[in-house]
């Protein structure tokens, strides 16, 4: 079950293993592709290779054979230097400099790259606001003088101020408080909406990668994938009985979870539907069902206050989950 599609990838793994010098293997050869624009998420328990899988990108770990290439061109051919000024590279740790204020961390690269001082000045200033820090109150600041989510913001400022097409994440929001987390991913994905990078995401949290990607690598024990495909096929249609097991058995509530309101699914708005609940035409069908279950009446519209595409029930949604689901398995047999 690997990644080997014939599209526009800036990330290619063709035939790529790891295998350490006392022979214990890693990745075994890996096909997949990562395409320009998209957030690849590679999942899995300890030991499933992931974390090697995606530091032969930037070299951290060489491939033992076959060949990672960033870009159309193969990492092994691009001096090392070069490669990894190109990647933004982000890790659980952060890894910011103590002694450096948050403007100095957010304009290392900057400086390795010898910009002058004007450019690296409105480059930090531009990346600080980005994720929310503006630089008048935080850019003096130290990394103990910030809460946990500000010094992970810093580290993404940071990996992205030279503009990378690539940023690789190696857990990044691990370390963080439930509630920051899951405020720090929402944040990640209007960030992505706006830079469109290319990136790679290392998680053992089978919900923050259907949260964050828009495919999902699913690795299991001995550096083997299992599947890569879009969250909905893998939640719809595991390929593997490891794949079921690793998405949990509450997958259909994941499922439900990046499924949108079709308007397929919807009955017309009758008279007596103008004061039901209103659920925006672009939420997911678990939203909608969260506030189905609380309406009283059983119906909610969809849409908007000017424009209402329809009613949804509990039966639209069993339709919506049910064609999902065969859409999914369709596509995998296909």
């Amino acid at each position: 079950m690997n990644g080997s599609e014939n599209v526009d990838a800036m990330i290619s793994f063709n035939g790529a293993s790891k295998t350490y010098p006392d022979g214990t293997v890693a990745v075994h050869p890996l096909d997949l592709q990562v395409r320009t624009g998209e957030v690849c998420v590679l999942v899995g328990a300890s030991g499933c290779g992931k974390t090697t899988t995606m530091r032969m990108v930037n070299r951290l770990q060489e491939p033992t054979t076959g060949t990672v290439s960033v870009d159309g061109r193969d990492v092994m051919s691009v001096p090392l230097r070069e490669l990894r000024l190109g990647i933004g590279y982000v890790i659980q740790q952060i890894g910011l400099f103590p002694h450096l204020s948050v403007r100095k961390n957010v304009a290392t690269v900057c400086g390795l790259l010898k910009w002058d001082k004007a450019k690296t000045n409105d480059r930090v200033d531009e990346m600080l606001d980005l994720v929310g820090l503006p630089p008048a109150e935080f850019g003096d600041r130290y990394p103990h003088q910030l809460s946990g989510g500000q010094r992970q913001r810093v580290g993404v400022a940071r990996a992205l101020a030279a503009d990378p097409p690539v940023l690789l994440m190696d857990e990044p929001f691990g370390a963080i408080d439930p509630i920051a987390r899951l405020h720090l991913q929402n944040e990640f994905l209007s960030l992505q909406q706006r830079v469109k990078k290319t990136v790679v995401i290392v998680t053992h949290d089978i919900d923050e990668a259907v949260r964050l990607g828009d495919r999902i690598a699913v690795m299991r024990e001995g550096g083997y994938l299992d599947q890569y495909a879009t969250p909905a096929e893998v939640l719809g249609a595991p390929a593997t009985e490891f794949v079921a097991e690793f998405t949990g058995s509450d997958r259909t509530l994941k499922l439900l979870a990046v499924t949108p309101v079709e308007s397929g699914e919807l009955e017309p708005v009758g008279p007596a539907d103008e004061f039901l609940p209103l659920v925006p035409a672009d939420k997911s069908l678990r939203a909608a069902l969260a506030v189905l279950l609380d309406s009283t009446e059983g119906r909610v519209r969809v849409g908007s206050e000017s424009q209402v595409d329809g009613v949804l029930t509990m039966d639209g949604v069993h339709r919506a989950l049910r064609l999902t689901t065969h859409q999914q398995n369709a596509s995998s047999v296909a």
